[in-house]
């Protein structure tokens, strides 16, 4: 390193002169780049996905300028991450990790290709990138689908005009071309939807299109591939999730590409960006892949939902401004900002003699890209699946550059070192160019760093101005909804965790109650995690312990409808069926409830309230220290009920089932 450094200072040549200071505690190897024999696979981008479920749920809030720099962050080319592929939850209105996505169609005679913030977010990105790759895929479904069954292939051809359905609102009402399409994330498969969804696409001139299979492991989908001549014809893609870096023989047998279409999934501390890097690389030199998708795009979602900030920068904060460029992103640019899609690898074996890894690739016209990395084991765990040991030391490796890139006689280079307990952490910084003497370089090597050499001379590290400084949910918030044409259909920092809260124009109601919120999802979901029984949509601080919430409500439900309002509320996401929190409940039949959950069962106090459906009413909820109480219109119906924990939370408001109901003037304090 001490060699690397002050070559770069003093711009020394870069040949196989003298053996540095201190080598001897080198490994040293050589290593061919050769395009002579022909090129490895077609490289097909870095991408990263928005959803599985609802993780960009809070950016869409931010005012500009920040979250432009956020989107600019993530998509401008030879900016930050710069991302070639992106991909996006086909909203099924079911949980499907941090939150629940909007359906396109709730009812079988409803299509609105406005919901959710998806389709903005795949615009904001062309804008940014057009030739961008847009992937869709479904974690969950609307019940009409499955005719009452938890499954969505019973009839295949219903499940196949719902996609299509999709693909097609994307191209008339946004202008989006789908790139590729996927099946059911991490669930079964079946080789008859896949074939009648090939039959569907093609019948609406969507050939373009095409299929990824099957989002979960190798096999059995390589397997089928190769017993099932039909289905291999039109599946194009195989995509595995967290494949460890390796792949299957019979998937190599099949012949197709082979991405790793979900992966990452770690939180986004410097281990994190160690975990992508690594990664990055070794999907390619161990396993044969050519694309790599990181979960997620943004932590922009609640970080105590689970698998909090795990995305590749963090976007939680929309009421201060506050976002943070987290290391995954310039890891991201060592990759994306020297090659494209369509690239090609070169056939090398790419494993470093003293441990890490390289890639090097080339677009066919004489360019050439390398990247290595040397992250240790313990610097570089991803959360699934578990690293065996490895070890990587101090190591000077050579390169000979054979082939059409014999004539290179320099090479830009860009370094990031991750520092960790010595903080000596530096990030995508441009060093000297690197000169190739009599078609040869060398390049000392130390731990957990990762440079990129390249004939481009393009990159570059942008660095908006500071963003403002991180700040608590406010403690006094208020949403009437009055807004006749929101920008998107869910109000501002609801986080629905199961059942879907839209903004509704009550058509009915002259009075106070024109615009409101409302659930919309009246039948359960195909599941892909374990919603909840009732619906809920949680906001505010999780730390927040003393609280007043207020809000209007209007049960729609005739005789078992029924609605609450929550405070301390301690759970969500894939884990909102075992919530805890103080519910306060009233019901169509004129009773109400306390409980210290949302199933229900935990009853602290019940009696009658006189509440009936079809008419509006106020709830308020008092929480303070071990004491909650509840008034119905500004009347007190129940006090001094004990509470023990949890002993803090969000906010929340919710229905009994899947039902509609209306909220309206909501106030936490």
């Amino acid at each position: 390193a001490a060699l690397l450094w002050g070559c770069l200072l003093l711009g020394c040549s870069w040949g196989l002169g003298p053996p540095a200071v201190g080598a001897a505690a080198f490994s040293t190897a050589t290593y061919v780049l050769d395009d002579a024999g022909g090129l490895g696979r077609q490289f097909d981008g870095i991408g990263a996905v928005s959803g599985g479920g609802a993780t960009s749920r809070l950016l869409v809030n931010y005012q500009e300028p920040y979250r432009s720099q956020i989107l600019d962050y993530l998509f401008k080319p030879n900016f930050g991450a710069s991302l070639h592929i992106l991909k996006v939850e086909i909203g099924g209105d079911g949980q499907s990790t941090d939150g629940t996505e909007p359906s396109h169609m709730h009812y079988e005679n409803d299509e609105n290709y406005f919901r959710g913030y998806e389709w903005w977010l795949m615009k904001e990105a062309k804008k940014r990138n057009p030739k961008i790759k847009l992937i869709g895929l479904p974690w969950t479904f609307p019940g009409w689908i499955g005719k009452g069954e938890n499954w969505p292939y019973d009839s295949p051809d219903v499940t196949a005009y719902y996609i299509v359905s999709w693909i097609l609102g994307a191209k008339q009402y946004h202008d989006l071309d789908i790139d590729y399409i996927g099946i059911w994330n991490e669930r079964a498969f079946s080789s008859k939807y896949i074939k009648l969804l090939r039959y569907a696409l093609d019948k609406r001139g969507l050939q373009q299109v095409r299929i990824i299979a099957s989002d979960r492991l190798w096999e059995p989908i390589s397997f089928v591939l190769l017993l099932d001549s039909e289905l291999h014809g039109v599946v194009d893609v195989i995509g595995a999730h967290y494949p460890g870096t390796k792949t299957v023989p019979n998937a190599i047998l099949t012949k197709k590409k082979l991405w790793s279409s979900e992966d990452y999934s770690t939180f986004n501390d410097e281990i994190g960006a160690g975990c992508w890097a690594r990664i990055l690389n070794q999907n390619y030199v161990n396993g044969n892949m050519t694309s790599t998708i990181a979960w997620n795009l943004v932590a922009s979602y609640y970080e105590e939902l689970p698998f909090g900030r795990c995305g590749l920068m963090t976007a939680q904060e929309p009421w201060s401004g506050h976002y943070k460029v987290e290391a995954p992103i310039w890891i991201t640019a060592h990759t994306t900002q020297f090659t494209q899609p369509g690239w090609s690898y070169l056939q090398v074996d790419g494993h470093l003699e003293g441990g890490g890894s390289f890639v090097a690739l080339t677009d066919g016209l004489g360019n050439l890209t390398i990247i290595i990395e040397t992250m240790t084991h313990n610097h570089s765990q991803c959360i699934r699946p578990p690293l065996p040991h490895f070890s990587v030391t101090p190591q000077r490796a050579t390169f000979y550059l054979k082939g059409s890139f014999c004539m290179v006689e320099t090479l830009q280079v860009w370094h990031s070192r991750l520092g960790f307990e010595s903080g000596n952490t530096s990030l995508f910084q441009q060093l000297h160019p690197l000169k190739v003497w009599k078609g040869s370089f060398s390049l000392d090597l130390n731990m957990d760093e990762v440079y990129t050499l390249t004939t481009l001379k393009i990159g570059r590290k942008c660095g908006c101005p500071e963003p403002p400084p991180p700040q608590p949910f406010p403690s006094n918030y208020k949403d009437d909804f009055n807004i006749r044409n929101p920008p998107f259909s869910e109000a501002p920092n609801f986080a629905d965790q199961t059942g879907v809260f839209e903004y509704f124009i009550n058509g009915s109601d002259p009075g106070d109650h024109v615009f409101t919120l409302r659930q919309v999802v009246v039948q359960r979901p195909i599941t892909w995690a374990s919603d909840a029984d009732q619906t809920i949509s949680v906001i505010g601080n999780f730390q927040w312990v003393n609280m007043t919430v207020t809000c209007d409500i209007y049960i729609e439900k005739q005789r078992d409808g029924g609605v609450f309002i929550a405070g301390r509320v301690d759970n969500g996401g894939i884990y909102v069926r075992r919530t805890k929190g103080i519910f306060f409940w009233v019901f169509a039949d004129g009773t109400y409830r306390v409980t210290g959950d949302l199933a229900g069962e935990e009853i602290l106090m019940k009696g009658l309230s006189g509440v009936r459906d079809n008419t509006w009413h106020t709830l308020t909820l008092n929480v303070q220290g071990t004491s909650a109480s509840g008034l119905l219109n500004g009347y007190p119906l129940w006090e001094n009920v004990t509470i023990s924990k949890p002993s803090n939370g969000w906010a929340a408001i919710g229905t009994r089932s899947f039902e509609f109901a209306q909220f309206d003037n909501f106030h936490v304090e």
